[in-house]
């Protein structure tokens, strides 16, 4: 499947390319960024893996990533989209797309979170009517604060690689 360029009036999110890659490396390299995302800053090799699988997810899914770029000035914001990454986590998610996110400093404190969020799931309730998830860390506020402006309810808290999560469902 060719993934779709969904836009609004600030940005464009279209499918990774190999030229976003040094960006995503910086954004992933960035304790900041990660703090609340695993809180280990990823190694260039696996930003690689990451973004193809967010890539390659639309062929074997529906649906899958975004790049996010800022249509004024062309800078590189930040990744969305949902994906099925087969946790293995109670409860087992796989049944829905689980939404994520994650921005570099650039979108930082501007809106760009829930101005991504609110588009992705347009086209999400127009391609795959029906619920979808997302987890965040207990302490992540702004990303708690994105989900709930989307539609987002606590569902139920959980454990990912022993680390405390909070459940978030989006029910149509």
């Amino acid at each position: 499947m060719i993934p779709p360029t969904l836009t609004t009036d600030r940005l464009i999110l279209r499918p990774f390319e190999e030229a976003d890659y040094p960006h995503a490396v910086a954004m992933w390299g960035d304790a900041d960024v990660v703090r609340y995302i695993g809180g280990v800053t990823r190694s260039p090799q696996d930003v690689w893996f990451a973004s193809v699988r967010g890539r390659g997810m639309w062929d074997v899914k529906g649906f899958g990533y975004w790049t996010v770029i800022d249509r004024e000035t062309g800078t590189w914001l930040g990744e969305a989209g949902f994906s099925d990454f087969k946790r293995g986590m109670t409860p087992d998610l796989s049944e829905w797309p689980e939404a994520g996110w994650a921005f570099g400093r650039a979108s930082w404190g501007r809106g760009i979170g829930s101005e991504v969020v609110k588009r992705m799931h347009a086209w999400l309730d127009e391609t795959h009517p029906g619920k979808s998830v997302c987890i965040i860390d207990e302490a992540n506020t702004a990303s708690r604060r994105v989900a709930e402006k989307a539609g987002y309810m606590l569902w139920t808290m959980s454990a990912l690689r022993d680390h405390p999560v909070t459940v978030y469902h989006r029910l149509p």
